[in-house]
């Protein structure tokens, strides 16, 4: 019988050998962690580490020292290595380590208290269905598309990466053999044991790496993806022969065990495999690209009913998981949907408590001998270089220089998973013993940490090739002519595009960027290695064209689906929703629109904005920020809502992920790293019901720095739409407060430590700066503001007839004051009373770079009369002048612009 059945048979004794207990529980002095057959549950949530270790009594509670395991641990330990790009499996082996006897085993009555071995069969058993699953999981990830693209290169190195490392594994047992293992053990079975050990690339961890890494685009990641692919599926079937071998009582018995697996495995790939793809389309599940419930539940049966098959004819139930994973249909993102309702209670539920056993069967003090490490050493150099040398030479071989076929040789040496499920394998077969398998998951660990760093080592990222040319950005037919980050009239425009609830306010800023002339209405889309043109557009009549080309990012974790979307970022790019929408707004509105779609870590989204800025020679980048999910508790409240209500002292629960804290550190991070000018476009989501006029009014206070005279350019740009009406107030500060202002150096403009009522540190992102003013740089400066209000506030023969129409429809007006931020606020409440307050855009200058003035003492004035307490991060992100705006709860939305770095 397989073992998962004598799991089965045990766990389920012991739950009908249950009694009726005490009822008092831990208040009659029931001590939670010890083991009780008949309700192990109690003591299977401790190990799961939902309560304090060391528990011994009621009374101890509040003595004893508390510490998490399991869970809590890998958790704290996936945040340390995950710093170090170390893929999530390198933290849950060594939290098992930690936990097993090598460590905390040595704690007196830690293991009778908390791992008992009474106990362990329930432990067992739900980490054994979680690793089906998993494997069900990796099966369901295999693309065998990825090998018929590079068919040659992929076939050579995955053949040279099997068969040199077998035999040098076979080699290297015959030494290990001799020296720690019981002669008991069959001699042929441990050196076909030694050599899967050694020859077994990990795939799920190598997928993690690679997409990490960003080498799933390149030439390098896609062929070692695919070589990976056919040496794991090789691995797999070899264990799987080692395993029949090793339970089979005689030859002919695994033969007729390795056939039996054959027949079943033809029979799943295909009559089964086309029976539930009949039913996905008849349930319509591949339509909607998610499996309904009964698609779900035959999906569940499938995978238990296919391990239970394996594991009855004597090979391990976790192969039954994996082939059942391979006929699972990928089309309509169908797979990516299965992954995500069932890959979180895997990976943070069950393989924790999967490792967790394999450390408690790691004993590292059995490793007391220098002849003990010195085989562990010999096992890391012998693995690590019959995967490095044969896969590096077969990538030399057909074509790849000898940086990339470095990275491939460091890529298939990655061990990870795979390896540890084969070691225990062996150990439950009493092919290792408990030396020999802490010996081999020493290797394992220390081989998967090397992988990244030598990857690294041998292709950084400015020696990569992609897999397929970059993708043109261009516009094909229009009129796009490439000005300069100072010209007055930009065409070229990136937007950046990551959630549903940024639609709104994308869409909104694309239409008033729209001028007065037509053109033919035009769609583009790609990936960022693919791109697909939708229909060619004529010349405009306009004397230039508009031109958006949007970034769709979504963030990559540890969770598969998201290595499964990157994977297929380049259908997604096609098929997604907010790409869909927005595109569709662009072809309704004469815009002409290109989509490209990436998938990168939260901490790489604005490196990833600036590198789309740069490849589609925008010049400026758009980010829109609506205020998302707020809903606020006082009906009576008629304040208007923003996207930091979650970071003000108001009565909101703010549910968007998009609250400040954390998107206002990515906006900073673009601002301060983008090589373009930056627009920073925050709905305010007003609610006032539209006065059907379909004039939008802009308004600009005008103070003066690069960022304003951008924002006055920008303006007179918007101006040309005919529904736009705009008023331009320039702010001339009076002695009054000038004088305690404008000796605030650059440290003033980005002190945390300023007086403004803080309630909420942030750990904030780089601010952005000019290098430190002096009287020639300030002179210069003014002397370009001068210009540039004399260009527009005065009549000028000289302007084309397009600039002239715009500016009739803006009234420039001069402003004198001593409190500029308080004027600004009380001009931009006039507005809406002679407009809807929805129709109301403050354009404004961020100026945290070489501003004119500093506004920071009258900010916290402002601030404190308004009753408002905002963290440092407002005006940080918004500049002086939007955060009063903010503060003072000013019914307008807000477009916040900062000009490129070389600005004077």
């Amino acid at each position: 019988m397989g073992e998962l059945s004598e799991l089965v048979l045990h766990f389920s004794r012991g739950l009908v050998a249950r009694k009726a207990a005490e009822q008092g529980g831990v208040i009659s002095g029931d001590n939670p962690v010890t083991y009780n057959a008949s309700d192990p549950f109690r003591l299977w949530v401790v190990q799961l580490g939902a309560l304090p270790l060391d528990i011994l009594s009621f009374s101890s509670l509040f003595t004893t020292e508390r510490t998490v395991i399991i869970l809590a641990m890998t958790q704290a330990l996936a945040l340390v290595f995950g710093r170090l790009r170390q893929p999530r499996v390198i933290s849950e082996v060594i939290a098992g380590i930690f936990l097993g006897p090598s460590v905390m085993g040595r704690i007196p009555h830690f293991k009778d208290r908390i791992f008992p071995d009474a106990g362990n069969p329930g432990l067992t058993l739900t980490s054994t269905i979680g690793l089906i699953v998993f494997l069900f999981l990796v099966g369901l990830e295999i693309d065998t598309k990825a090998i018929k693209r590079h068919l040659v290169a992929a076939s050579a190195i995955s053949i040279a990466g099997l068969v040199v490392p077998l035999g040098l594994g076979a080699a290297l047992g015959v030494a290990i053999y001799k020296e720690f293992i019981n002669p008991d053990v069959n001699y042929g079975y441990f050196l076909l044991f030694t050599a899967v050990a050694v020859g077994i690339t990990a795939f799920p961890v190598l997928c993690r790496i690679l997409t990490e890494l960003k080498l799933l685009e390149t030439t390098v990641g896609s062929v070692t993806l695919a070589a990976g692919v056919g040496n794991d599926v090789v691995g797999w079937i070899l264990l799987a022969l080692t395993v029949a071998l090793v339970n089979a009582a005689s030859g002919l018995t695994a033969l007729y065990v390795l056939l039996a697996s054959v027949g079943y495995i033809i029979f799943l790939l295909y009559p089964v495999r086309w029976a539930y793809r009949w039913l996905a389309r008849w349930t319509g599940s591949l339509e909607r690209g998610a499996p309904t419930t009964g698609m779900m539940t035959l999906t569940l049966v499938l995978v238990f009913a296919s391990a239970f098959f394996t594991d009855i004819i004597g090979i391990h139930a976790i192969f039954g998981g994996f082939v059942a994973g391979l006929i699972i249909p990928h089309e309509n993102g169908y797979a990516i949907s299965l992954v995500e309702k069932l890959e979180d209670l895997v990976s943070i539920v069950f393989l924790p408590l999967y490792f967790t056993l394999s450390g408690l069967k790691t004993n590292l003090g059995l490793m007391n001998t220098g002849k003990t490490w010195g085989y562990t050493f010999l096992i890391c150099v012998v693995a690590f270089f019959a995967k490095f040398v044969p896969c590096f030479a077969a990538a030399m071989a057909t074509g790849f220089n000898w940086r990339e076929s470095g990275a491939v040789g460091s890529l298939m040496s990655c061990k990870g998973l795979v390896e540890l499920i084969v070691l225990n394998i062996g150990l439950q077969a009493n092919i290792l013993d408990t030396r020999s398998f802490s010996m081999f998951v020493v290797h394992a660990v220390i081989l998967t940490f090397l992988t990244t760093p030598f990857t690294l080592l041998f292709y950084p990222e400015k020696y990569r090739t992609r897999d397929k040319p970059k993708p043109d950005h261009s516009v094909e037919g229009g009129v796009v002519s490439h000005h300069s980050s100072q010209d007055e009239t930009k065409t070229r425009f990136a937007l950046v595009l990551d959630r549903i609830e940024q639609l709104p306010a994308a869409m909104t800023i694309a239409h008033l960027l729209q001028p007065g002339g037509s053109s033919s209405p035009t769609a583009r889309v790609s990936s960022d290695r693919s791109e697909r043109s939708f229909e060619k557009p004529t010349v405009t009549s306009s004397s230039f064209q508009i031109s958006i080309n949007a970034l769709r990012l979504i963030e990559l974790t540890n969770r598969g689906s998201a290595v499964l979307k990157s994977k297929v970022a380049e259908s997604l790019a096609s098929t997604d929703p907010i790409i869909s929408v927005f595109r569709t707004f662009g072809y309704l509105n004469n815009l002409l629109i290109s989509a490209a779609l990436s998938v990168v870590s939260q901490d790489e989204f604005p490196a990833a904005v600036s590198k789309h800025a740069a490849e589609t020679e925008s010049q400026m980048v758009i980010v829109p920020w609506s205020r998302g999910s707020t809903e606020v508790d006082d009906e009576s409240d008629t304040r208007a809502l923003n996207p930091f209500d979650g970071i003000f002292h108001r009565n909101t629960a703010t549910r968007d992920p998009t609250s400040s804290v954390v998107y206002s550190e990515f906006i900073r991070n673009v601002f301060s790293t983008s090589s373009s000018n930056v627009a920073l476009f925050v709905d305010r989501g007003i609610s006032t019901p539209h006065s059907g006029s379909g004039t939008q009014r802009l308004f600009l206070p005008f103070i003066g720095g690069p960022d304003d005279r951008l924002a006055l350019s920008f303006l007179v740009q918007l101006a040309r739409n005919p529904s736009v009406q705009a008023t331009v107030v320039r702010i001339i500060l009076t002695e009054d407060l000038s004088r305690n202002n404008t000796n605030m150096d650059k440290k003033d403009l980005v002190d945390t430590s300023s007086p403004i009522p803080i309630v909420l540190q942030t750990i904030a992102a780089g601010d952005t700066v000019y290098a430190s003013q002096d009287t020639h740089t300030r002179l210069a400066s003014e002397t370009a503001d001068n210009l540039a209000w004399e260009r527009y506030a005065s009549i000028f023969p000289s302007h084309d007839a397009e600039t002239a129409a715009a500016l009739s429809r803006i009234s420039f007006t001069t402003l004198q004051t001593s409190t500029p931020l308080r004027a600004i606020i009380e001009y931009t409440t006039k507005i809406p009373q002679a407009e809807s307050a929805r129709d109301t855009i403050v354009v404004a200058g961020r100026s945290r770079r070489m501003a004119v003035e500093a506004h920071a003492a009258e900010l916290q004035k402002v601030i404190t009369e308004a009753g408002a307490s905002i963290s440092s991060s407002v005006p940080k992100t918004l500049g002086d002048v939007g955060a009063a705006l903010v503060a003072s709860n000013t019914r307008a939305s807000l477009l916040v612009l900062q000009a490129t770095g070389n600005a004077l």
